[in-house]
């Protein structure tokens, strides 16, 4: 195989990987990142416990990310949760599944896995130059800014892996749109993902229970019925029952639909027995000791019957009964993209070939979020960064044994 010039546009999970399999091949990669250092979002998700992947049934694996489930397979069949695993014990990080089914280092933070991944990318011959921002296209090649001025540079095939639009200042702020779509790329309009969501609270509600988590529920919506917990905020709700449920609430609100999450505060008890049990209550007991002793509820819960109770439910056992089973939480609008877990959006499927290259761009490739898909949290985000960065290396490898024969063109 003849040694081929490779640029890996942006230092997160995808590109990283996608250097690692193309250095293993016999190429010459370099990474330019934009920032000081690389893999800026993935070591901050990692401060409070690195979820890398999720140890469910495969096949119920595969499903979790909607309309590019199939799109997503081929890369994701290659590399699987389990060979997530492997890879990490490779560079010396065991990991363990949690209750929850997500997986984790057992160190629990990104930064010692990082690290050997880095030295093994240096003993492969990967460099990666932090500072040289891609500034797009110039004179066929790609326009890389350093501290040292600019440059031009013109490898043999390139990958993007830029990110999406969340968390910018991490570096995945989408300035590479409007460089793509005057190359004829369709780009899609980038939305919050494992979002927040404004809610009209009640001065007396934010001030007094902003911050309290809702715990032991469970949450409804187009998306279906999840167990979990969120957290009241100034602003809204939000938390991982909220981010299970932001895509359906977000797309109802796109269509100006009202969209609201319908939460179960006593998913175990039934909604006759909780009728009984308060028309058993003192009639003349304040509301949180009737709530209290007739159904199991206080504090930030009793609060919530409050302020979404409409005339006459309160003193009406099967009425608060009913509201207690299906509290409905009017949401206004996702909370900015800037405060987003990740985003939906980016790079049409349909400008992307078998190999992640762009149709519109022989020899110019894409991976991870910058493509329009997206995902819950619970390791599925990671997981697909990881695995189309490797899909994407594959491609280049395959494009650039094909491009380069006397008989390619």
């Amino acid at each position: 195989m003849v040694k081929k010039d490779i640029a890996v546009l942006g230092g997160g999970p995808s590109g990283l990987m996608a250097a690692e399999l193309l250095a293993a091949k016999g190429h010459a990669v370099t990474v330019y990142e934009a920032m000081p250092t690389v893999a800026r979002k993935f070591l901050l998700a990692g401060k409070s416990g690195l979820n890398i992947t999720h140890s469910e049934d495969y096949h119920d694996f595969v499903s979790r990310f909607g309309h590019s489930n199939s799109r997503l397979r081929d890369a994701l069949d290659a590399f699987t949760p389990s060979d997530i695993r492997v890879w990490a014990a490779a560079l010396g990080t065991e990991t363990f599944i949690g209750s929850s089914g997500r997986v984790f280092p057992n160190a629990m933070k990104a930064s010692p896995l990082l690290r050997a991944w880095l030295r093994r990318l240096g003993s492969e011959g990967v460099r990666i130059l932090k500072r040289h921002r891609w500034m797009g296209f110039s004179d066929g090649g790609y326009l890389i800014a350093s501290p040292e001025g600019t440059q031009i540079v013109r490898p043999d095939a390139a990958l993007i892996a830029l990110g999406g639009m969340s968390w910018p200042r991490l570096g995945s702020d989408g300035a590479w749109v409007p460089w793509l779509r005057g190359q004829a790329v369709a780009v899609n309009e980038f939305r919050a993902a494992n979002c927040g969501f404004d809610v009209d609270w009640s001065d007396v509600l934010r001030q007094r229970f902003s911050g309290a988590p809702v715990k032991s529920i469970t949450a409804t919506s187009q998306a279906g019925t999840f167990p979990g917990e969120f957290v009241i905020s100034q602003h809204g709700i939000e938390g991982s029952l909220v981010y299970a449920h932001a895509a359906a609430l977000r797309d109802r609100l796109s269509r100006s639909e009202p969209a609201s999450l319908v939460v179960d505060l006593m998913p175990g008890r039934s909604r006759d027995r909780i009728a009984r049990d308060l028309m058993r209550q003192d009639p003349k007991a304040s509301l949180s000791n009737r709530l209290r002793k007739g159904a199991g509820i206080d504090g930030i819960k009793t609060a919530l019957v409050h302020e979404f109770a409409a005339s006459g439910d309160l003193n009406d056992p099967d009425r608060l009964a009913r509201l207690i089973k299906a509290l409905h939480v009017p949401v206004l609008r996702p909370r900015p993209i800037a405060e987003a877990i990740s985003s939906a959006g980016g790079v049409d499927w349909a400008g992307i070939d078998h190999n992640y290259m762009l149709r519109a761009l022989p020899g110019l490739f894409v991976a991870g979020e910058m493509i329009d898909w997206e995902a819950p949290t619970g390791g599925y985000l990671l997981t697909a960064c990881f695995a189309t960065g490797r899909a994407a290396a594959r491609g280049i490898t395959e494009w650039l044994a094909l491009s380069h024969r006397p008989d390619a063109f």
